[in-house]
């Protein structure tokens, strides 16, 4: 009698969770053993028999021993990152590049998901990382572009205002021709930056206008000869117009699938945005520039 009034539902949980905990850490170990084996055992099976032996001697499929394989070479040295893991959730990980399991792990808290929340977060994750590489490769290409055509612009306007130093009306005429194609073509550009569209609800829905103002005083700096500086200033303000409105539409995706992420990817962002502001404000190296925290690099 005394023993049955002592094993109280909480007790017996309690139990429950310990042999669920020492089943899951022996079936890792076990398939870290088993991998390692068949790795040996690759090694010395003929080559085109090794799916045959598999077959044969352990009845595993090929996806099968690969997994058991992979198991054991990505973590066979480093128990510890899985050992509080199921198996199925060890495998989904391998999904993660080595370098970034530990953070995934604990920004994601895996231990408390289920193997098919993980393996949808794992699918979304790769998915944004594609789309996010995509937008960058997009955004470097116009960078590029539009820094060719800006140097362009400025070599155009030297040639120009050495022939008409010179005297020489003829290609003063074709330079002028040709600066003012590259000038239009600087302004399509800025007209196809202006019309992509940014999915960024109550958040920005066209370049503010203290940015067009800038833009347009920009403009008229670039159209003055000799004035390399402003040209330059000016590709690197584009860039990081450009660059910004991406930012808020990855972030606007981001919302959509991990609004806790979200929430701490645009902390980020307004931790940038202030010290930027302060090394404006401040001048060089910014009012906190020997604190810690996040900062910007002194140039």
């Amino acid at each position: 009698m005394s023993e049955l009034t002592t094993r109280t539902p909480q007790v017996i949980a309690a139990e429950i969770r310990s042999i669920d905990t020492q089943t899951r850490e022996i079936v890792l170990r076990s398939a870290i053993e088993i991998g390692k084996r068949l790795n040996e055992v690759k090694a010395l099976v003929p080559h085109g028999e090794w799916g045959a032996w598999l077959e044969a001697n352990v009845h595993y499929s090929q996806s099968t021993a690969n997994n058991f394989m992979r198991i054991a070479d990505e973590y066979g040295s480093n128990f510890q990152a899985i050992e509080n893991l199921s198996y199925t959730k060890a495998l989904a990980l391998l999904g993660v590049p080595a370098e970034e399991r530990e953070q995934f792990v604990q920004e994601y808290d895996v231990e408390n998901m289920s193997a098919r929340e993980l393996q949808q977060t794992i699918k979304e994750k790769k998915r944004l990382e594609k789309e996010l590489k995509k937008s960058q490769e997009a955004a470097e290409k116009e960078r590029k572009e539009r820094e060719a055509l800006e140097k362009r612009v400025a070599q155009l306007q030297t040639e120009l205002a050495d022939a008409k130093i010179a005297g020489n009306a003829e290609e003063a005429q074709k330079l002028q021709e040709a600066l003012a194609e590259a000038q239009v073509k600087v302004k399509q550009l800025e007209k196809e930056l202006r019309a992509k569209p940014i999915d960024v609800p109550a958040v920005v829905e066209k370049i503010p206008e203290e940015v067009e103002r800038e833009l347009a005083e920009l403009r008229k700096k670039v159209a003055q000869p000799g004035n390399e500086t402003a040209i330059r200033f000016k590709v690197q303000f584009d860039g990081l117009v450009a660059g910004f409105r991406d930012l808020l539409a990855t972030l606007a995706e981001i919302q959509d699938a991990d609004p806790e992420t979200h929430e701490k990817f645009k902390g980020a962002v307004r931790g940038l945005i202030e010290k930027m502001s302060e090394k404006l404000q401040y001048g060089k190296g910014g009012k906190n520039d020997t604190q810690g925290g996040t900062c910007i690099e002194k140039e």
